[in-house]
């Protein structure tokens, strides 16, 4: 088997089956303590210990079957944590299970946990609490095989103040006063469906909710309740529509989550509890996160990467999956315009990065490489545009759905690697095995920058955002007349956000360009997230110091890492604003998602 060189777990001795959580919520103290009692079954003969991953955890008792069993913390890695050994005391034959039992207590700094303050809620009366485990964190909330390899389900029993809810990454089952304190109440959960670790999560606040569909409720603070309940109201059809092209729901309750502003991603797929941020709720993007967050439950969810080197199967089969959602809804046509905005956004990502940084191969070498610093949206767009090249390849949409239906249904519940998925291409299109021998695969997977081929494009509703844009590109000063707003009139939001990316991966504009691009198309005056953050990147871009306090702005408000960390950084390289970008961040960093904190403070050089 191969190894997972972000875990320090070894599943081929031993593996973790079913985990039981009982646990208090210490808001005064910022932790997480309580016991984790794993079902372990023996992999091999004469077994005598199981190695967890850790970070930043303590473990005061450990005990194998009831009985005391020595435990023993190995070296600390920078980012993989610290290896947990456990000696059990008889050892175990092959196939034989056993239940170990630790006591434990989460860090104030957990990488896993972010803490809010009442005051920094939308409520300001209750604290708040949420979790991100993706990709390496769970083992920052208590020792486990943190590695996606493993799969297990687990039952969870939450203590909080009586004033809060808790919601899992699971289905509800009850809650009850805390015998031990009359405070507190007890929320009880229950996973049925085996789950990566990455899968784990949990929220505690002041949450109301809206039932919105027949197996969906809205989830927020009662500010943002009603908001959230009118925008994501199409989350239903969607469920409806992802199971008519992959297959049935397996996960029962599809619930959604508001977070607070600093949520560092789009959407997180908590299995049953989809975790969003409130950006989506000033966005147009809320049908593609939703899309695609419903759409993990089969690819990622169900079927899920073995390692993190192995992202791309879990992120290029969602994004395509959300893409043909979106084409139900809203049209072929459409569909090709957001693979076309991934193809460019892919040509940004790699010119970030650089054309032969090895963080744009598809399939990545985490050796002694942090899952967080490799991150981008390489796996997504690089991945679906291997699928989107497949499928013009082999036959349409409808032939390569039926391919990925099957493979959903073949490696449902498994773990799997890039050799899987390709076997699997090749028995079901046996008959096209001299297509796919055509395919350059080793480029595909292992060479970086962009792909080796480009697949083709519907170019309908794409074909006004380029001839905006290069009218704006080729404009000398005595030309700036001739834009009006009329311009613009006729343009989707989601056509004015791909104008917009189309700009920024040209040379900057002349500031009198984007000045007067102000006066006629007034973006200042947009609030949609997605317009608002390419825009002020333009911006700043073309030195347009009026700019800065609202890319600082727009910076701190909120905490995704897609807007946050491209603003930073080019507010950083513009020489008018580093300084304070510096004082920001530095100013910030304490109330920031600790994931966030830590990849901006690099992006600052400020992490020495």
């Amino acid at each position: 088997a191969m190894a997972d060189p972000s875990s320090f777990a070894s599943p081929a001795c031993c593996l973790t089956r079913h985990l039981h959580l009982r646990c208090r919520v210490d808001f005064g103290a910022r932790a997480l303590r309580g016991t984790a009692a794993l079902t372990a079954r023996a992999e091999r003969e004469a077994l005598r210990c199981l190695v967890l991953d850790t970070r930043d955890v303590q473990v005061f008792k450990v005990t194998v079957n009831g009985q005391d069993a020595q435990f023993a913390f190995g070296e600390k890695h920078s980012f993989k944590g610290t290896p947990l050994e456990i000696t059990f005391p008889n050892e175990l034959r092959r196939g034989q299970e056993a239940i170990v039992e630790i006591s434990f207590e989460s860090s104030p700094q957990s990488s896993a946990l972010q803490w809010f303050t009442p005051e920094q809620t939308s409520g300001k009366k209750h604290p708040f609490l949420f979790s991100q485990c993706q990709a390496i964190h769970c083992r920052a909330i208590f020792p486990c095989q943190d590695t996606p390899a493993v799969k297990l389900t687990y039952y969870a029993e939450i203590s909080v103040p009586k004033e809060l809810v808790a919601l899992m990454s699971a289905n509800r089952d009850g809650e009850a006063p805390d015998p031990e304190d009359s405070t507190h109440k007890i929320y009880r959960f229950s996973q049925n469906v085996p789950i990566p670790c990455y899968l784990f999560a949990l929220v505690v606040g002041a949450l109301e909710s809206r039932k919105i569909g027949p197996r969906t409720l809205v989830w927020a603070e009662k500010e943002l309740v009603d908001k959230s309940a009118y925008e994501f109201s199409e989350a239903e059809a969607m469920l409806k529509t992802a199971e008519d092209l992959a297959g049935p729901y397996v996960w029962g309750q599809y619930d959604l989550l508001v977070l607070p502003p600093s949520f560092p991603y789009g959407g997180m797929e908590n299995p049953c509890l989809t975790f969003v941020t409130p950006t989506l709720l000033v966005s147009i993007a809320v049908i593609k996160v939703i899309a695609h967050e419903i759409s993990h439950s089969w690819t990622g969810n169900l079927v899920t990467n073995k390692t993190w080197e192995h992202f791309w199967l879990n992120e290029g089969h969602t994004v395509y999956l959300e893409r043909r959602i979106g084409g139900r809804l809203f049209g072929e046509q459409f569909r090709n315009f957001q693979a076309l905005g991934g193809w460019r956004e892919l040509q940004n990502t790699i010119n970030t990065l650089g054309d032969k940084n090895p963080v744009t191969n598809l399939i990545l070498n985490l050796d002694e490489v942090d899952p967080d610093v490799a991150y981008s949206s390489v796996p997504y767009e690089k991945g679906f545009a291997l699928l989107f090249y497949l499928e013009q390849l082999l036959g349409g949409p409808d032939v390569f759905m039926g391919f990925l239906k099957a493979y959903v249904q073949n490696f449902a519940y498994k773990s799997i690697v890039t050799e899987d998925w390709k076997k699997f291409l090749y028995s079901y299109f046996k008959d096209k095995v001299d297509i796919l021998d055509k395919v350059d695969w080793n480029s595909w997977f292992h060479a970086p920058g962009m792909p080796p081929v480009k697949p083709t494009y519907d170019m309908t509703l794409s074909n006004a955002c380029v001839a905006l844009s290069q009218r704006w590109v080729q404009a000398k000063e005595s030309d700036l007349g001739s834009f009006s707003s009329a311009d613009v009139k006729e343009m989707s939001s989601h056509q004015l956000i791909e104008f917009l990316a189309l700009l920024l991966l040209e040379a900057p504009l002349p500031l009198s360009h984007v000045q007067r691009m102000q006066e006629v198309y007034d973006f200042n005056a947009i609030n949609n997230s997605e317009i608002r953050f390419r825009w002020l990147r333009l911006c700043i871009r073309s030195k347009w110091e009026a700019a800065i306090p609202l890319a600082l702005k727009m910076a701190t408000d909120q905490g995704r890492m897609k807007f946050t960390r491209p603003l930073f950084r080019d507010l950083y390289s513009f020489d008018k604003s580093r300084d304070l970008a510096v004082k920001t961040y530095l100013e910030h960093r304490a109330s920031m998602h600790p994931v966030t904190s830590m990849l901006v403070g690099k992006d600052l050089k400020q992490d020495q």
